[in-house]
């Protein structure tokens, strides 16, 4: 397994690039890369040569998060001005406007059918699920109060959740918290099934592998990426190599390898057998806020890989 580099856009927005994600081909387009930027904008390029496609605009703060419909015809982006804004790639009409409390909207995520959004709820401690065809709240997984607190002890906002991540039979949901911890749910029955321990720093990224609904991965700020086993409650592998916060992690197509993105100003490519990194990108002058596989599973090895960082720039690479 290795990245080769392939190409690089210096200036892809005015400002740092928090975050990415690739829409999906359609009958109509190709598949499009989507970056979400602190200049309060969101982007979609053709990953062929990184030209611009069109720029949508509509936030008033930056870009935390953006999500792709599986379908490709529709995505969501999320900003520090407490708005989700979902549109159509293709024309970039506003389809729905989702709000929340200030504080309480951080990264996002569609399941696997593309019937429900989940966002991570910030200081609300919960994850909120929208329903996809009128997008309308239809539920809220709150992360229960540890046992023996006061609803008013203020132990709630150390389980600020940040980050989200649907399995792919979309069975569950895991959700990393501010605190280290990762709590998963049963998302048919709304329930609450577990904690996920091992991190003593906040959990800014999870992905579950695309082959394995119970495989989860996890990025921290303690510098390491986790590997547990999310039905059964434990963690096989703790793999450390970043310098700094892991910011981003994302699991090939084949799942047979994981990348990273770091404080440290690096990209990183993993091999969960070897348990080590196998090999280091270091064309990012600042910190890589995003790290992204092209394709949604089903085993093929031989991808895009892209990531975002910092110094305003998206970086292409391709995964063999």
């Amino acid at each position: 397994m290795k990245l080769a580099w392939l190409r690089s856009l210096e200036t892809s927005h005015q400002d740092c690039v928090w975050a990415c994600t690739w829409v999906p081909a359609t009958d109509k387009s190709p598949g499009l890369l989507l970056t979400g930027s602190l200049d309060e904008t969101v982007k979609l390029w053709n990953p062929e040569d990184l030209s611009l496609v069109r720029t949508n605009t509509g936030h008033c703060l930056g870009v935390v998060s953006v999500a792709a419909h599986p379908s490709g015809k529709i995505a969501a982006s999320a900003s520090m001005d407490s708005f989700v804004r979902v549109f159509d790639v293709e024309s970039n009409n506003t389809i729905a406007t989702l709000e929340a409390p200030p504080s309480e909207v951080w990264q996002m995520q569609f399941d696997p059918r593309g019937t429900t959004l989940a966002v991570a709820g910030g200081s609300s401690a919960s994850v909120k699920l929208w329903d996809t065809a009128e997008w309308k709240l239809v539920a809220t997984l709150s992360i229960p109060r540890p046992e023996g607190s006061k609803p008013s002890d203020k132990g709630n906002n150390k389980k600020f959740v940040l980050s989200v991540a649907w399995s792919p039979n979309g069975r569950q949901l895991a959700c990393g918290s501010m605190d280290g911890s990762i709590s998963v749910f049963d998302v048919q029955r709304a329930k609450f099934l577990h904690h996920l321990d091992g991190h003593t720093m906040p959990v800014r990224s999870l992905a579950y592998s695309p082959l394995d609904p119970r495989v989860l991965v996890s990025g921290s700020d303690d510098e390491r990426i986790h590997m547990y086993d999310a039905e059964g409650k434990t963690l096989f592998s703790s793999m450390s190599g970043h310098s700094s916060w892991v910011l981003s992690v994302d699991v090939s197509p084949d799942g047979a390898a994981i990348a990273s993105g770091s404080s440290d100003r690096t990209v990183k490519l993993w091999d969960p057998k070897m348990r080590a990194a196998v090999q280091t990108m270091t064309n990012h002058t600042d910190q890589v806020w995003g790290v992204k596989f092209e394709g949604g599973g089903g085993g093929v090895r031989g991808c895009l890989l892209a990531s975002v960082s910092d110094d305003k720039s998206i970086s292409l690479y391709n995964y063999s």
